[in-house]
């Protein structure tokens, strides 16, 4: 259907077809992550709101209408970042101050070229998927560590080599995560990860369940390596003012808001098709709509995986730098290599079910 489609475009746009197609297919998956992005900040302050007894953003309109209560909110907030003022710092390096912010949010969208939305609609599907994600994520460090060193302050110095430290420690930790889904899956493709959970058992098929441990470290260390709540000792506002981002404002630290925001989505969707099946529906395939397999489902999975996050925002405080870092070395790094240990030993046996 859809080869049908594209059938006239590719004959009459020749060579340049295959660039433009390339192109299009980048902007409808980069446009609708710039809205999902804004709209989470308003879900977010909706949930907390919720759990604490408020009631959230509810004003801002659109053209007036009241029953649109709260949803133009994002839409006002980037309006009120674009007309600041950006300041750069006196003694800062001007260059490498503009670029941290890019640096920062380059990977959070580079990433998602390899994510699978279907067994068809995905942007490049290469074998080594795996492999690429954690190239990009890791690269999301250096926006960080520049940030800090380029505004030429030790309150933002002091927040960078926190962070640093502390998105460092925990890749490992994901890394090692990453390391039991190849083996059980047997594929660094992501959409043969996928289809590796398939099974008659519905959701007791994916591969949450062999590898519970590895999947709560991979969403736990998800949530460190972002500095979100309860992980964001790199701002916290009592001790360094507000970490490596303090001397930005406007649009330059609007960035780091969307790249903190676009990384939370993409943590979100990698653990739903790692552990939680991506597309698969959690019911068998003889209850008709709801047993079939369909972007809906990851989308739902991504959702309540991105919920959980403000969740946690909302219920932890926050902890002690030293009481992180023993997280992550002392607990995650030992507990994944065990548990690899443990999932190669089980595979050898036949009371490995899942993918052969």
């Amino acid at each position: 259907m859809i080869d049908s489609l594209l059938a006239y475009p590719q004959s009459l746009l020749g060579p340049l077809w295959p660039v433009l197609w390339t192109l299009a297919k980048i902007l409808m998956i980069v446009v609708p992550l710039m809205l999902c992005v804004a709209y989470l900040t308003l879900w977010e302050r909706k949930l907390i709101g919720f759990m604490q007894i408020r009631i959230g953003p509810n004003r801002t309109t659109f053209f007036g209408i009241r029953w649109l209560g709260g949803l133009a909110q994002p839409v006002a907030d980037g309006l009120k970042l674009l007309l600041k003022e950006i300041i750069v710092p006196t003694g800062a390096n001007k260059f490498l101050f503009v670029l941290a912010p890019i640096m920062a949010i380059m990977p959070a969208l580079a990433a998602w070229a390899v994510v699978p939305f279907s067994p068809e609609l995905v942007l490049s599907n290469i074998d080594a998927g795996l492999l690429y994600l954690l190239a990009m994520t890791s690269l999301g460090v250096y926006g960080v560590i520049i940030a800090g060193w380029a505004s030429n302050s030790k309150y933002a110095f002091l927040g960078a080599m926190r962070s640093a430290a502390q998105i460092v420690s925990y890749e490992i930790a994901m890394g090692f995560a990453l390391v039991g889904v190849l083996m059980a899956a047997q594929s660094l493709n992501l959409g043969e990860i996928v289809m590796a959970q398939q099974g008659g058992a519905g959701f007791l098929s994916w591969f949450w369940l062999p590898l519970f441990p590895l999947f709560l470290t991979y969403l736990i260390s998800g949530v460190a390596e972002i500095n979100r709540a309860p992980f964001d000792v790199a701002e916290g506002e009592s001790e360094i003012v507000a970490g490596f981002h303090v001397e930005y404002s406007g649009m330059t630290f609007a960035v780091f808001f969307l790249a903190e925001y676009a990384n939370m989505i993409l943590i979100s969707m990698l653990t739903a098709i790692l552990f939680l099946g991506g597309w698969l529906s959690p019911f068998p395939a003889s209850w008709g709509v709801l047993g079939a397999s369909s972007f809906g489902w990851l989308i739902l999975k991504a959702f309540l995986v991105v919920s959980t996050f403000i969740w946690f925002r909302a219920t932890f405080p926050r902890y002690r730098y030293d009481q992180i870092m023993r997280l992550g070395w002392k607990i995650f790094i030992p507990v994944t290599l065990v548990w690899i240990v443990v999932l190669g030993a089980w595979m050898q046996t036949p009371l490995w079910i899942w993918w052969k």
